[in-house]
């Protein structure tokens, strides 16, 4: 079958690699959909220092049943569309006691630790599917990242009560928004591209505001009576946007960061003391987000359509990397279908 594989930095091929071979555990699903992620941009580009070369790809999954199979008691069949929870966990290390697998110590992460899905079938543990019934590839594709932005908004304790800002309109950031419109909180969404924020304003932001072309910290004073908001996500990975979710976020806040900086970051941390602020780290997805995001996609709830920036093939995918990392802000999100 087709694999995928990054074989070092800058060079992506697609050649033929033995099919599966199925545990007991297991079972094997045919491939149709695979989601980039910025992880693998950075595989691209040398910048993830989590990638050992060569590496299949993929962790963003929209997948059918190639055999009969059954999920939480329930028996499917062949050709029911699913998505994959692509992390591991250990069941030892202190998250996985804590029962947060899903920021095991020792996680792999298909298509980062190990490698992943951007071939023609996967073996996959049933305990790892959800099932889509009346979705499609497209939406089970999208499952996995946007889950990690509703895991953002879990983090924050985001309610009806809150105002939030998200900074970055990414793949992510728009998991946040949504995850926070469907607590029925406030939203502000902060991003440099029009694109990117009509698409949030589509998922049920309040407000948006380029910051090209504005200024956010009056943006965001104005928008909540000086106060500043009383959650701000960070969803961009920048020393920059670091620091602005402390100054943009109100006395008792909560700041939760899920962009990876690629640099260290300097902070005045006065303001973590005197605004007694509450700052938390959101890494991959709980179950209970995979199953909210799956739950808004079922209501129509999240654009699939508008999200997806541009689809190739999988053996296209090395023109795939460099239209991205060309201009990396101008995608919101490419699909390789298999």
């Amino acid at each position: 079958m087709k694999a995928c594989r990054i074989t070092e930095p800058g060079h992506v091929e697609t050649s033929e690699i033995p099919n599966p071979a199925p545990t007991g555990e297991e079972t094997v699903v045919d491939v149709k959909r695979v989601g980039l992620c910025g992880t693998d941009l950075r595989a691209y580009t040398g910048e993830n220092p989590n990638i050992e070369y060569p590496r299949i790809i993929g962790h963003e999954i929209g997948a059918v049943l190639r055999e009969p199979c059954v999920v939480d008691g329930r028996s499917y069949d062949p050709g029911t569309v699913v998505a994959v929870n692509p992390y591991s966990n250990c069941g030892h290390c202190p998250a996985c006691r804590n029962g947060r697998s899903y920021a095991c110590q020792f996680n792999q992460t298909l298509g980062n630790q190990r490698d992943g899905a951007a071939t023609e079938q996967l073996a996959i543990k049933a305990n790892r599917l959800y099932p889509l019934p009346g979705l499609d590839v497209d939406a089970a594709a999208c499952v996995e990242p946007m889950s990690v932005g509703f895991h953002a908004a879990a983090r924050g304790g985001i309610s009806e009560t809150d105002s939030v800002v998200v900074l970055g309109a990414g793949m992510i950031g728009l998991g946040a928004v949504a995850g926070a419109v469907a607590r029925r909180a406030r939203v502000i969404v902060i991003d440099l591209d029009d694109r990117k924020l009509k698409v949030a304003q589509t998922l049920g932001a309040d407000a948006v505001i380029n910051a090209r072309n504005a200024d956010p910290h009056s943006g965001i004073a104005e928008l909540t009576d000086g106060e500043g908001a009383s959650v701000v996500v960070e969803a961009i990975g920048s020393p920059v946007t670091y620091r602005q979710a402390i100054d943009f976020v109100a006395f008792t806040g909560r700041v939760v960061f899920i962009g990876y900086a690629k640099e260290d970051v300097a902070f005045t941390t006065k303001y973590f003391v005197a605004k007694e602020l509450d700052i938390r780290g959101s890494r991959n997805a709980a179950d209970e987000d995979f199953r909210a995001v799956i739950a808004a996609l079922g209501r129509g709830e999240i654009p699939v359509e508008e999200i997806i920036t541009r689809r190739y093939q999988l053996d296209e995918a090395s023109e795939a990397f460099r239209y991205w990392a060309g201009d990396p802000n101008r995608v919101t999100k490419i699909v390789l279908e298999v």
